[in-house]
């Protein structure tokens, strides 16, 4: 898979998050996904589903800031803002498997309101 066309499955991952779009997520998701964050280390593809994916779809706005493509990886960095104004920025770190997700590495960051 090109890297342009890595990027644009990315960024159209976060789309589909606040769109609820789990089919855009069941195309892209290798089936031996892991996914960790802070709370969550180590989840597989239905642990993905049953802890992360509740929150997809809930009014929510995310801005890409930043998308760095390194080999199989690209590096995002957005800004979440829920319908009540809260929100944050974070980094995640997709890595690739042909033109699937295999990897998602989750980094917070700050509040909205912490920004400066």
């Amino acid at each position: 898979m090109e890297g342009s066309d890595r990027k644009q499955v990315a960024r159209r991952l976060y789309d589909a998050f606040s769109a609820g779009d789990r089919q855009f997520f069941e195309e892209h998701l290798a089936d031996d996904l892991v996914f960790s964050s802070p709370p969550d280390p180590k989840l597989d593809r239905a642990g993905f589903f049953e802890r992360c994916w509740p929150g997809a779809g809930r009014g929510q706005e995310i801005e890409v800031v930043r998308e760095v493509e390194s080999g199989d990886e690209v590096v995002v960095t957005y800004e979440l803002t829920r319908p009540d104004g809260s929100g944050g920025r974070n980094t995640e770190v997709l890595t690739f498997d042909g033109d699937r997700v295999k990897r998602i590495e989750v980094y917070f960051g700050w509040d909205k309101e912490g920004q400066g």
